[in-house]
């Protein structure tokens, strides 16, 4: 019996990080995802994954399209295995031409119980959440909305169909777990992954 898989899409600083430690405080979760990866790149090849919209690093979009690959292979192989996966990623189309991310996902993920969650969060508490940890520079912060910022909250939702959808702005880390095992205890048919292969 495979194991199940929940992939956690929005923009950096949505929450998805505070969600993945509230689900493996209740269970036993393999977490993969982008953050994982990056911490396995060399420093000149990041943020690889984790690349933001815009097409700003043509140069880095062929990794990506590798990273992402092998990211999904790895989790398709651990719930293969029998073990229950959460990835958070931030899956976009916005690069310098099309890399079919998303695309890619399903077809390596294919025939596996996969629970699509769309993470949400109004752009103005993820300023707020930037500006109180920028990570030394990492994340853009200021008093205005900086155009990369803007860039992930148009980019990452934008044409994808979600199993179960979350508003970390109204529901805490907690509250979103309980929402997504009680997903994974009563899920969709046909699952959005499904309907994705089908279109």
């Amino acid at each position: 019996m495979s194991g199940r898989i929940v992939l956690l899409n929005g923009a950096p600083r949505a929450g998805k990080s505070s969600i993945v430690a509230a689900l493996q405080a209740g269970s036993v979760w393999s977490n993969l995802g982008v953050d994982t990866v990056m911490a396995a790149m060399p420093e000149h090849l990041r943020p690889g994954l984790g690349l933001r919209p815009g097409g700003e690093r043509p140069d880095l979009e062929p990794l990506v399209q590798q990273q992402y690959g092998a990211l999904f292979d790895a989790i398709a192989a651990e719930a293969r295995a029998g073990r229950d996966v959460v990835a958070d990623v931030g899956i976009h189309d916005s690069y310098s031409r099309p890399l079919g991310i998303l695309d890619d996902a399903v077809r390596r993920l294919s025939g596996l119980p996969v629970l699509c969650v769309g993470v949400h969060c109004p752009i103005e508490i993820i300023m707020a959440r930037r500006n109180a940890d920028p990570q030394g520079g990492h994340y853009a912060a200021g008093e205005t909305v900086p155009a990369p910022v803007q860039r992930w909250q148009d980019a990452v939702h934008a044409g994808k169909i979600y199993d179960l959808e979350l508003d970390t702005s109204v529901l805490t880390p907690g509250e979103c777990a309980v929402r997504i095992e009680r997903a994974l205890a009563d899920p969709p048919a046909p699952s959005a992954f499904e309907k994705l292969a089908s279109a």
